[in-house]
């Protein structure tokens, strides 16, 4: 296997295309190498080595991937939303330790007012679009830094660092090595068949795992193409497809959703770009639709299981003709899978907290001993890592999340699954869009509530959905409140989040 991203880049003929982009030829693998070589040389005349940490601050487009690939070879790579604050790009560089700063070339806001502030060496990306779409030069904005290792990291060097999500707590930071994201690439490409003929529509943003390992180096690992569009827009997915031609994409579910609410008008498009699969990750497909991408695009769906922890990918459900089953994400892809005692260091049957072992695990959270107290342990001799999902594995291997542990709600003593009770409500003829959540009770401790967004052109009430539920759940897993919204609040990713959602909709009970 592959253990570094020079190693995985390098194992493909120039002639093969890596990179596209919406208005620019495409990138051979031969130019990306060359691309490396110079933005390695540039980085060297910089003072910055392998060990020393670059935040990129760019938008989704090829540009960010190729930054991220060829910087990743030389430096250690910190990919940030290029729509955080002034303090919290301050937070992050400061956090994470971060020696200088990629922006683009005009850029003049808030991440370069941080970078400023702090002394942050500035490198400012020019694009080359006469070499393909990603090409790029660097060039540094101010004096260099100086000292560096100039030796290429090997397989044990970080390559990503990444923030955990910080919903309920200080984020947590993550390093990834070269051989984490090797490894983890070349899982996803082996489960789902990946090729040199497979070419990607990248629509997840590249400051987050699932872009930047699911859709660019997973397809770098098996030397596919990706077609970096500038981000996810429901209005111009199907312009992209006909245009491009992909052979597959990969989504949350939320932008699954989006994509169907258009799919009736595009049929023309769908039937002319027959898709090999279609992949979901990085939260819950609702099985509703599961039935319905796989019948309005006749190719199955891949629904997978990842964390940033884990360089992304951990289960999947397999490609045809092995059985999907839908509710669930599949078999372990990867890592070693199993269920562990949600409070001791053993290893149980039955239902439980998910773990996982494997060589694309990060090595543990930087300077956080606490937190690796809690989330390593060894038990048959094997380090384990506990994601913090609860669930179970069927007689065949396949994996169902119950949720996470953070989100069971604990009413009274009564545990109920938010995934179960938004099942329920999906399954109503008027509902698109279905979260439930925890709102704290004063006696309760806590109590249940959903969110929910109905179908175009679709009516409900409150007391409709409710007895909907009643007649489906035990009454304590019924929603005391169930509020009919025009839009849910999601994160930066197109993620739905259950946590502090009471407060985002201004819930009391």
């Amino acid at each position: 296997m592959t253990q570094t991203l020079s190693k995985m880049i390098s194992q493909h003929p120039d002639t093969a295309l890596a990179l596209g982009g919406v208005e620019a030829d495409w990138l051979t693998y031969g130019a990306l190498r060359t691309i490396s070589t110079e933005i390695g040389n540039q980085l060297h005349s910089c003072g910055l080595g392998r060990t020393d940490r670059v935040a990129i601050v760019l938008p989704n487009g090829p540009e960010m991937a190729a930054a991220f690939v060829t910087l990743a070879q030389w430096v250690v790579t910190v990919p940030l939303n290029p729509n955080y604050t002034k303090d919290e790009f301050s937070f992050y560089f400061k956090d994470l330790k971060s020696k200088s700063v990629v922006l683009p070339e005009e850029y003049s806001g808030p991440a370069l007012d941080a970078a400023q502030a702090l002394g942050t060496l500035v490198l400012r990306l020019k694009p080359l679009p006469e070499i393909g779409a990603g090409g790029f030069a660097l060039t540094a904005e101010g004096a260099g830094l100086t000292g560096t290792d100039i030796n290429a990291p090997n397989d044990g060097d970080e390559a990503l660092i990444l923030h955990t999500s910080g919903t309920t707590s200080r984020p947590k930071i993550v390093p990834l090595l070269h051989r984490n994201i090797c490894a983890s690439a070349d899982h996803i490409a082996t489960s789902l068949a990946l090729s040199p003929a497979d070419r990607c529509l990248n629509v997840m943003p590249l400051f987050h795992i699932h872009g930047l390992i699911a859709a660019v180096s997973a397809s770098l690992c098996a030397g596919g193409q990706i077609f970096c569009t500038p981000g996810f827009d429901a209005l111009r997915f199907f312009g992209w497809m006909s245009a491009q031609r992909p052979t597959w994409y990969t989504a949350v579910p939320t932008m699954h959703q989006a994509i169907l609410s258009r799919a009736a008008r595009n049929e023309s498009i769908i039937a002319d770009v027959p898709l090999r699969f279609l992949r979901s990750s990085s939260a819950s497909l609702p099985p509703q639709v599961f039935a319905a991408l796989e019948d309005t695009f006749a190719a199955p769906v891949i629904e997978a299981y990842g964390m940033t922890e884990a360089a992304h990918q951990m289960a999947a459900n397999p490609l045809p003709p092995k059985p999907r089953k839908p509710g669930c994400v599949g078999i372990a892809a990867g890592p070693q899978l199993r269920i562990a005692d949600e409070t001791d260091n053993t290893l149980i049957d039955g239902l439980g907290e998910i773990v996982i072992s494997g060589p694309n695990v990060t090595p543990g959270y930087e300077s956080n001993p606490d937190a690796n107290a809690k989330s390593f342990f060894e038990a048959g001799g094997t380090r384990w890592f506990r994601t913090g999902d609860q669930g179970q594995l069927d007689a065949a291997g396949y994996l169902t999340i119950t949720g996470r542990l953070k989100e069971i709600i604990n009413r009274g003593g009564e545990k109920i699954s938010p995934r179960e009770v938004d099942e329920v409500l999906m399954d109503h003829p008027a509902v698109a869009q279905a979260v439930t959540f925890a709102v704290p009770h004063g006696k309760l401790g806590e109590d249940v509530a959903a969110a929910v967004v109905l179908s175009q052109d679709k009516t409900a009430t409150e007391q409709e959905l409710s007895g909907f539920v009643q007649e489906r759940l035990a009454r304590f897993k019924v929603p005391r409140k169930i509020m009919i919204v025009a839009e849910i609040p999601k994160g930066a990713t197109s993620k739905l989040q259950r946590i502090g959602l009471h407060e985002k909709l201004g819930l009391e009970l």
